[in-house]
This record gives structure tokens, C-alpha cells and sequence, in this order.
């Protein structure tokens, strides 16, 4: 049995793999990438919608996308998504196999309206199709709204972090669904609540959960202009540490300024290390944390800084231009961390062998705000390149934008990267692409030495949807992925 967020390893069963290491050498190769898909037209009746794209390298219809589930609503933003189940409940053949939950159900929230959609990817995993939604008033009567990350528990529940309440003033919290996607309620207990949500891990192992924070959502829905530089008030710049088992807040780490919109949170794969990532937006940073020896709580500290960029566009007057780093992700053997730059338009891999001292492996450019061809732009500072990168083609089409969300195969020989952020901020920052699509390519990795190459012949273009033009985001396998599942300890 397990208690209500399932820190009781006796249920040792699901549909996964036994461990990290387990998925990465036996798991099977990814054939069908699902993508959440935004459509930048607020008014096309369609909406937003899940691609199914084929990556099976000896299909007929590799590189394309093969299915669109629409979730025929205006103003969504489909955003992230998650299983209804992962492999925190492990499968073994000793087991009642009518007993088994199954990763059956994907879920995709919708940061603007707060609906919630349910989709069958087991009939027909070409094919997924929405068997239920859970509309936004839902989230509202427990005053949470904006939903973000979604992860399945233990004991079969899901749990989605919330990013703010009915009037989209700063809130920290999330919110529970029972199997059947009944709402249970919010999860946090007590009065103490964090400034603010985005993304959050558990480690029940070591009886914590860590959360980080984006901001208000009524702030970030306008998009981002550099005059928010002057007033950051309304965004996190934190880390939040939850006792696991009593489902209460007892340890914020404040990051100042350095650390300002921590997003995506990792810890590593490996269930039995308290330690992890957090990569942060505004000035590129990424912190690794760690729990103290003989405590509960943490210490952190800034592994890596991205410099940010002196540059001039147009007539105005030269501003700091900083990366925007909007993901992070471990590979499953907790060697390799991957971290994006959307501003200045480069990928980076880093061996975390030594966490506390990462090291620069690998780094490939698939565009940018700072491209040579941008005749608009210039750098007036870099403390990092000499020349400005050459814009990023492949099959003859210019990558607008820059490197998104990433999604990085069981083995870690294959990195999926999307370019859209969130649609207010894509039509202030990259237009074109808003004009002409986004787009997801591929990135070959070398697990054995470290390094990344492009891969030219990989091309997914947005660009000529059926409806228009349309921005592609997270992306997920059906069989699980490197940011989704969680392990318990034996």
C-alpha cells in the first residue's frame, strides 16, 4: 500500500522500466513524437492542437506529421504536458497484469484558458484523440489558474502545478486528479505557499518535492518588453522545497537577481540523489542544488553563467541581451545536462560528471536573435564569440527563431528541439517565425566522448499547416521520455 503521494515503494509496478539505466540501455527507439502545437491565429476556430509526428527512420512517412488532434477552442496555449502514469509504478511479470496501470492518457493543460485535455494514445497511437475535458472553471472554484507541469504520482493520481489564482495575480501551487480525472483538490497544505509556480520534481525517496517559479500569469500573458527589466517584481526567482509525505513548503531558497525566472526544475534521474538543475530564464544562469548532509534542507549554488550580449538594434540604443535559457534536461545516466539560449541561439550539452563543476562538451547554433544575415542587429559586445553565428538551413529552409523545448531519446543519441517559447512571447521576439512557422530538427549527440552534430537530413516544418502557420513546444514519446518519468528507490 501507499500513502496519498505514494512514498510507500511497495507498489513496485507499472509500465516502464526498472531504473534510469534500465530505460536508457533497453528501451525501445522512439517512433511517434507527440507535439503540442500552438496556433498563433487567435481566431482560427481549429485551436491549438497535438501533432503526431513520425520519427520512425524507415517509415514512408518519416519526418512528417501524420495526425492532428484539435481541440476546437479558441485560446488555449497548450503548453506542456504528462502521463496519467510513468515508472514510479514498475511492471514485472510476478504482477496481476489486470492490476497494471497503464500509460494510456496523455494530458495537455492550456495556460490561458485552464482547460484541461485528455487523450487516448492506446487505441490508436498514430491517432490520439481527446476523451475528456476539464473545463477552466474547474481549476477556478479552488482559486488556482494557469496550469503548467503535469506528473503522475504512485498511487495513481496526477498532480499539475498552477501558477496563479482566478485573477492572475502570483500564486504557487497545483492541483490533483484521481485516475478518472475527478479533481481532488490542491495539494499544499498549510499557509505557507510559494510566491509563484512553473515546474516541479519529487524525490520520495528523500521525502522532498522542488518546485520553481515563472510569475504572475496576468504579467507574463502580455509577452515581454525590455521595460519589464525595470520592474521584475511580478516574476519568481526561487526554489521551493516541500516535505514529500506532508505535502508542506519548509525551505525557500531565494536567487536575487542572478537567478530571476527559474524554470525548468530537474532533479537527477538516479532516485537515491538529492541533487539537481534549474536553469534560469532572464540572465541565463543554471543553479545545481543539493541536499545538506545530516538536514533536509538545501544549499545552491550558480554552475554555469551565460554572459549576456551588448547589442544594438536598429537606431536604439545598445541593451544587455541575455541567452533565455527556457529548458534544461538530463540524460537518464545523469552524465550529460542540455541547456538552450532562445535569445542568442544555441544549444549546449555539458558533462555534470563533477555537477558541481559542468563542463562545455558540445554546442550547435539553429539560429537566434544574433545572426550574421540580420543586417538590423548589431553586437556591440560578446564576451564569448568572436563572429557573429551563421544563420542555421537545412533542406534549404532558414530556422527562424531559436532552440525550445528539448526531448532527448532513451539512449541519448537523439535531441529533438522545437523553436516556439509561449505565442505573446514569439510574436514580440521572432515574428518571422510566427509568420512562416516553427519547426523541430534534430540533433545527432556523441554519448561516449561528449559533442552534438546537426543533423541535416531531420526536418519537421510547422509551416504549412492545414489552418495556417502554427508554433510547435514540448514534445513526448509514447513509450515515456527523459522528462517525464520519475523512479522511486528500491
Amino acid at each position: 500500500m501507499v500513502d496519498s503521494n505514494g512514498v510507500n515503494s511497495e507498489c513496485c509496478h507499472g509500465p516502464g522500466y526498472a531504473t534510469p539505466l534500465d530505460a536508457m540501455k533497453n528501451g525501445k527507439r522512439e517512433k511517434l513524437l507527440y507535439t503540442v502545437t500552438v496556433q498563433p491565429n487567435l481566431n482560427e476556430p481549429h485551436g491549438d492542437y497535438l501533432s503526431t509526428v513520425d520519427v520512425d527512420p524507415d517509415s514512408p512517412t518519416f519526418c512528417q506529421i501524420i495526425h492532428r488532434t484539435f481541440t476546437n477552442r479558441l485560446g488555449n496555449e497548450l503548453h506542456h504536458s504528462g502521463w496519467n502514469t510513468c515508472s514510479s509504478c514498475y511492471h514485472t511479470e510476478e504482477t496481476n497484469t489486470d492490476l497494471v496501470p497503464k500509460r494510456d492518457k496523455l494530458i495537455l493543460p492550456a495556460l490561458n484558458s485552464d482547460f484541461i485535455y485528455v487523450l487516448d494514445v492506446a487505441t490508436d497511437p498514430r491517432k490520439p484523440e481527446i476523451v475528456k475535458t476539464i473545463d477552466g472553471s474547474v481549476l477556478k472554484s479552488h482559486n488556482v489558474t494557469a496550469p503548467h507541469t503535469a506528473h503522475c504520482l504512485a498511487n495513481g493520481n496526477i498532480m499539475i502545478s498552477t501558477m496563479g489564482d482566478t485573477e492572475g495575480n502570483a500564486k504557487g501551487d497545483f492541483v490533483l486528479f484521481d485516475a478518472n480525472f475527478n479533481c481532488l483538490g490542491t495539494w499544499i497544505k498549510g499557509e505557507s505557499k510559494p510566491y509563484c509556480g512553473y515546474d516541479f520534481w519529487y524525490q520520495p525517496y528523500f521525502d522532498v518535492m522542488v518546485s520553481s517559479e515563472w510569475g504572475a500569469p496576468k504579467k507574463f500573458k502580455r509577452g515581454w518588453s525590455d521595460d519589464d527589466l525595470t520592474d521584475l517584481t511580478q516574476y519568481g526567482c526561487r526554489i521551493n522545497f516541500f516535505k514529500w509525505s506532508t505535502q508542506t513548503l519548509y525551505q525557500t531558497i531565494d536567487l536575487g537577481m542572478e537567478g530571476v525566472t527559474p524554470l525548468e526544475i530537474r532533479f537527477t534521474h538516479n532516485p537515491k540523489r538529492a541533487e539537481g538543475f534549474v536553469g534560469c530564464a532572464l540572465n541565463a544562469n543554471v543553479y545545481y542544488f543539493k541536499k545538506k548532509s545530516n538536514s533536509d534542507e538545501f544549499d545552491c549554488r550558480k554552475v554555469i553563467d551565460v554572459p549576456s550580449k551588448l547589442v544594438q538594434a536598429g537606431n536604439g540604443r545598445p541593451r544587455e541581451m541575455g541567452g533565455l535559457i527556457s529548458d534544461i534536461l538530463l540524460s537518464l545516466d545523469d552524465r550529460f545536462l542540455y541547456i538552450n539560449l532562445w535569445r542568442h541561439g544555441d544549444l549546449r550539452q555539458y558533462d555534470i560528471t563533477d555537477p558541481e563543476n559542468p563542463k562545455l562538451t558540445g554546442q550547435v547554433f539553429l539560429g537566434g536573435s544574433l545572426c550574421n544575415d540580420l543586417t538590423d542587429v548589431k553586437v556591440v559586445e560578446d564576451l564569448e564569440l568572436k563572429e557573429r553565428p551563421n544563420p542555421c538551413y537545412i533542406k534549404g529552409r532558414r530556422l527562424e527563431g531559436g532552440p525550445q523545448m528539448m526531448q532527448l531519446s532513451l539512449d541519448g543519441k537523439r535531441l529533438y528541439v522545437s523553436s516556439s517559447l509561449y505565442s505573446p512571447w514569439d510574436k514580440m521576439f521572432y515574428p518571422k517565425m510566427v509568420e512562416k512557422g516553427g519547426h523541430i530538427c534534430l540533433i545527432d549527440v556523441d554519448i561516449v566522448n561528449g559533442g552534438m552534430k546537426l543533423n541535416e537530413n531531420f526536418l519537421v516544418d510547422f509551416g504549412k499547416e492545414p489552418y495556417g502557420a502554427t508554433l510547435p513546444h514540448e514534445m513526448r514519446y509514447p513509450g515515456g521520455d527523459c522528462t517525464s518519468d520519475i523512479w522511486l528507490a528500491d
